[in-house]
């Protein structure tokens, strides 16, 4: 797996890369039923999927990465390097989304794993993030792959309940 940053073209996504992108998304129907991110799952539109990939970037010290295996996208993931509250010194990975036809084949832990491994070089301790609590298998995935939870929030765009996780590093 090759993993780069997302690169903007003036600023947007290019067509090509928004197509890749838009069909992970779409891919990911389950996820966005329980999320309601989207106002219908089964018709994911590109500019929906720009908005909320700018939506990403647009945070203080946000990076989106994006994730190719044999020249596809195959996975998603966007951090922050620090969270909006002062207090809290662990980065967070504020989405990692695998495409549906990669998923169960190591993609998501690879993925995790180079995040993880790019906050430890930078001297961090430790990496949180929140899993909405209707999304079951979101908390196996995270709980197999090393994090605890650690309380419980709600998120702050929807104030949907979430498990609020951590791994030290």
């Amino acid at each position: 797996m090759i993993v780069e940053p997302l690169v903007l073209t003036e600023g947007a996504l290019s067509g090509a890369l928004l197509s890749e992108i838009t069909g992970l998304y779409a891919s990911n129907r389950e996820f966005h039923r329980l999320s309601g991110d989207f106002p219908d799952p089964d018709d994911i539109r590109p500019g929906q999927v720009a908005a909320a990939v700018m939506d990403e970037l647009a945070q203080p010290h946000a990076q989106v990465l994006l994730a190719r295996s044999a020249g596809k996208l195959t996975g998603i993931a966007a951090t922050l390097a620090h969270h909006p509250d002062p207090a809290d010194p662990d980065p967070w990975i504020g989405l990692l989304m695998v495409h549906a036809d990669a998923q169960r084949a190591g993609t998501g832990r690879e993925l995790a794993a180079y995040v993880e491994d790019g906050f430890r070089r930078q001297g961090r301790k430790g990496v949180r993030l929140a899993v909405l609590e209707n999304n079951t298998a979101a908390l196996r995935f995270w709980t197999a792959t090393g994090y605890l939870v650690t309380g419980r929030s709600e998120d702050r765009e929807r104030h949907r309940p979430c498990a609020v996780m951590r791994k030290t590093l």
